[in-house]
């Protein structure tokens, strides 16, 4: 682990410690924000040099929170989802990725999937992040090749969530 990994996880934790209210995660995704603007961190973290990855750079032991690399290559639309009983932030380093966020019309049922209908789509250029707290419905799509900074309440590979369609 680097010295900035530990001074932006540090950032984190000292935000974090009280609760991840909307309030304390609009500072968290200040704190990605100021990181993805540290070119050198960019380049370590995040440079020419990784393949498609997700890689969980930190791991708060008592928090929970995960800051995770994730490096896609070419096209990728993921379809509507939450964190389950997490939050996140997406943080773009490198590309642009459009987000797209919805609202439920039907909750998922046993094995059916939830319906919902779009809100809001806009673009995450370099050096922008944004926060979903718990709950939110959002799905990423790239057109190219990016790369990004995104940080999880709880290591969602380890959660179990719920599945959503378009109405």
């Amino acid at each position: 682990m680097t010295d900035k990994i530990d001074t932006f996880a540090q950032e984190c934790r000292d935000i974090l410690a009280d609760g991840a209210t909307p309030e304390k995660l609009d500072e968290v995704r200040k704190v990605v924000e100021k990181y993805l603007k540290d070119a050198d961190f960019v380049q370590e973290q995040l440079g020419p040099h990784f393949d498609d990855v997700r890689d969980v750079l930190y791991e708060d032991p008592d928090l929970g929170f995960c800051i995770c690399r994730h490096v896609f290559k070419g096209y990728n639309e993921a379809p509507p989802h939450d964190h389950g009983p997490t939050w996140a932030i997406y943080g773009q380093a490198m590309g642009t990725t459009t987000m797209t966020e919805f609202k439920m019309v039907e909750p998922p049922q046993g094995g059916t999937p939830g319906k919902v209908e779009p809100t809001k789509t806009y673009d995450l250029e370099p050096g922008m992040a944004v926060a979903y707290p718990t709950g939110a419905l959002h799905s990423p799509k790239r057109e190219g090749d990016t790369r990004l900074i995104r940080m999880e309440g709880r290591d969602v590979t380890k959660l179990s969530r719920d599945a959503y369609a378009i109405a």
